[in-house]
């Protein structure tokens, strides 16, 4: 953190996946019920999930971009949206601020430091506050297109847990996209591609996005290609 050079985002994604629609509809109606109060959104990129998730019950909405011209970006986009800010900077630059709710959503498998990370967010956790992860899941996934936009890993039931910060309580911890998880199989043994096609993507969202909303339920959501967990600061007393 002590580089004074400005961090830059190398990954190309994220206009393409911007048009996942139904995917985005999917995931963000699974976290929706644990957001609200003031929220932070960590690594929130062009401001694309902010607008998905910003809703009733959101009394702030801090959203924090380390790569200057994505918080730009995310400035314009949420420029109309009640009680939204931009910071450029990290989970080390908020100070005394606190939050009911903060997210990572697609970031966590950016950060080295994933148990560091996540311990830091508990400190800027209010005491009944929700601390969200989305990441990929399932380290035999692990592509050129990962590693082409910086992701260190992916995540499975134990590796999310083992970064559970010592004063938060796991509440929830699921897949999501079993359909999806052979799409990724598929890039990552065949088409061995280090950026999505926008045919791909098209291709898996209107198709295989919608199974998946139904098949998950029957696999009790214990497979996917992405994994969620959520933890709740516990109270001083517990």
């Amino acid at each position: 953190m002590s580089d004074p050079r400005p961090f830059t985002y190398q990954g190309r994604e994220l206009d393409v996946f911007a048009t996942a629609a139904n995917w985005k509809a999917y995931w963000s109606s699974r976290i929706r019920r644990w957001i609200g109060g003031d929220v932070l959104e960590v690594g929130a990129g062009q401001g694309v999930n902010t607008l998905l998730l910003h809703g009733a019950g959101v009394r702030s909405w801090l959203c924090q971009e380390p790569d200057p011209a994505l918080a730009a970006a995310a400035r314009n986009a949420v420029s109309d949206t009640p009680g939204c800010s931009v910071q450029v900077g990290t989970i080390e630059s908020i100070g005394s601020l606190k939050f009911d709710s903060i997210l990572y959503i697609d970031v966590l498998e950016h950060i080295e430091a994933d148990r560091e990370e996540l311990a830091a967010a508990s400190r800027a956790l209010r005491e009944g506050g929700h601390l969200i992860v989305l990441s990929p899941a399932h380290q035999f996934l692990f592509s050129q297109f990962d590693a082409s936009i910086g992701h260190y890993r992916r995540y499975n039931r134990a590796s999310l847990r083992a970064c559970s910060p010592p004063d938060c309580s796991l509440d929830a911890m699921f897949y999501l996209d079993c359909a999806g998880v052979m799409a990724s199989l598929g890039n990552r043994i065949l088409l061995r591609r280090d950026q999505p096609a926008q045919a791909h993507i098209d291709f898996w969202d209107t198709c295989l996005v919608p199974v998946s909303q139904m098949v998950d339920r029957v696999f009790g959501y214990r497979l996917g290609k992405t994994i969620c967990g959520v933890w709740t600061k516990l109270d001083r007393g517990v």
